[in-house]
């Protein structure tokens, strides 16, 4: 149970005639996140990058500040799951006893345990203005993607994000049954490789709701492309976090929902070029 992929038997029934074989499909874990010896949450998820999703929750969640404040992290292997195992400082331990949750989050779960509405819907943090893109810097950075999803290759089963850089291609893309976790993930690994976040693109493969956005202001990207609709919510958020929200991400064009100056016209580009 601790491998990504499991390769199952099935029996299929199409057009009429039946056949077994088998199938790869993507594992799914109890992982438990403790703090000082107390456990913080357990959520359902992919057993893969660990590290990448035990310090992008915390930091997502806002119980680190950075990854400097995890003075040590173990992933233990148990029988029926995997215990995250982190110790902090007392500051950041006292943040933890104020904001524990108390029941487990199910895979689509991002915000599973939260006990007020204004933990819920809590103000996004302030992104930085970035840099302006293309559309056709949109749709490079989507159609890199699927090429990169190792796990989804073999399943078709899983979410993944992904971080595209002003360079021009993906510094790192993370997968999980859970879109959430996924995008934790990638947190996790943007924040423990020390990348500068402040002039990219966050890429997801699912749609976008509020914790989404959260997230991905808690990463510091002003720009996120998803290839579903977002929430109203969703809308209003990146709205006041200063986030460029692009959705509907498709192979012929998105959708701009929020703060369009970063999204430049090719042919204006063109014009200025020959003039």
């Amino acid at each position: 149970m601790h491998v990504p992929v499991q390769a199952i038997d099935r029996e299929t029934w199409r057009d009429g005639v039946a056949s077994e074989g088998v199938r790869l499909i993507p594992e799914e874990t109890p992982l438990a996140l403790t703090y000082n010896g107390g456990t913080y949450a357990v959520m359902m998820g992919t057993p893969q990058n660990l590290e990448d999703f035990a310090v992008g929750f915390s930091l997502d969640e806002g119980i680190i500040k950075s990854v400097d404040d995890i003075k040590s992290l173990d992933v233990v292997r148990l029988d029926d799951g995997i215990e995250l195992r982190m110790w902090l400082t007392t500051e950041d331990a006292a943040r933890i006893s104020e904001r524990r949750r108390h029941v487990a989050g199910p895979t689509g779960c991002g915000i599973c345990g939260i006990e007020s509405i204004a933990e819920a819907v809590r103000p996004a943090a302030v992104v930085p203005r970035g840099q302006t893109f293309t559309p056709q810097d949109i749709m490079a950075a989507m159609q890199a993607i699927a090429p990169l999803q190792s796990i989804n290759l073999q399943t078709r089963a899983v979410h993944a994000a992904a971080f595209w850089s002003p360079a021009g291609h993906i510094v790192a893309l993370r997968e999980d049954v859970g879109r959430h976790n996924a995008l934790d993930k990638l947190a996790g690994a943007l924040a423990r490789g020390r990348t500068d976040t402040r002039g990219g693109m966050v890429l997801l493969t699912s749609r976008v709701s509020v914790e989404m956005v959260q997230k991905a202001a808690a990463i510091g990207a002003p720009v996120m492309v998803a290839v579903s609709a977002p929430t109203a919510l969703a809308v209003r958020t990146a709205e006041a976090a200063g986030i460029t929200l692009i959705a509907i991400a498709r192979q012929d064009g998105f959708e701009i929902f929020t703060h369009g100056g970063r999204i430049a016209a090719r042919h204006a580009t063109e014009v200025a070029d020959v003039a």
